[in-house]
């Protein structure tokens, strides 16, 4: 049996916190270190006999993983991610890769240049209701999709934006939420070329918007509408 691979975990906030679950609970991963400024963190370090680390930078060579995960604020992936690739750490970055365009090429670009393995969180591709759906549509039982449609509606509690980076840009249900339906109809119905969309922020007056609805245009020919909001009173989420 090979040995168990080991893993950093950047962030330990909700979602980091969820990673380091999981990699404690399997026998073929070792947590070595976490990596985040907050005093939680550190505790939450020294509760599990790992390393702890404010920063990146300030790593020690005996706790340097084989794999980190990055489950920072939404706004730092880039950059937390660009340290990991220029340490040569393969890592597997939360979803949304960045919070513009522009960064998350550059970061893709630079990782394929140094040949660093860089992954994105888009887990639900991996379902069997969605590996079911896939192939009931290549089968071409379906016949030719024409149309689709995807919504994501509930409402965040007021305590949910005590963080500050949630109620800035780049932090609202488009990216934090909406983009797992986005990446399933990616996998399901094939490449998106073209997008038209309107958003408000009316409910709460954040910078970051809160509801959103979109048109999608898919290399196949197919259109796709969107609707999400975390400020809705609904069932469906």
């Amino acid at each position: 049996m090979s040995e168990p691979v080991r893993l950093s975990v950047m962030g330990a906030g909700l979602i980091g916190r969820r990673h380091i679950e999981h990699i404690l609970a399997r026998p073929e991963a070792i947590l070595t270190s976490i990596v985040d400024p907050a005093p939680s963190a550190r505790e939450l370090a020294q509760s599990l006999n790992v390393g702890w680390y404010p920063h990146f930078r300030d790593m020690q060579p005996k706790d340097r993983p084989e794999g980190i995960i990055v489950a920072t604020p939404n706004q730092m992936h880039v950059a937390n991610g660009l340290e990991c690739i220029d340490a040569r750490i393969p890592l597997l970055i939360e979803k949304p890769i960045a919070d513009d365009l522009a960064a998350a090429e550059d970061l893709v670009d630079t990782a394929e240049r140094q040949r660093v393995p860089l992954l994105v969180g888009h887990h639900r591709r991996h379902n069997p209701m969605i590996q079911r759906a896939k192939a009931e549509i290549e089968s071409g039982r379906l016949g030719q999709i024409i149309a689709v449609h995807g919504m994501f509606w509930l409402i965040k509690p007021d305590d949910y934006f005590d963080l500050p980076w949630r109620r800035e840009k780049g932090a609202g249900p488009v990216f934090l939420n909406l983009i797992h339906d986005i990446d399933l109809l990616r996998y399901l119905c094939g490449e998106i070329v073209a997008v038209q969309a309107a958003q408000s922020n009316r409910v709460r007056g954040n910078p970051v918007e809160e509801t959103a609805v979109i048109i999608l245009h898919f290399a196949s020919g197919a259109l796709g509408t969107m609707n999400v909001s975390d400020a809705v009173q609904a069932p469906w989420s």
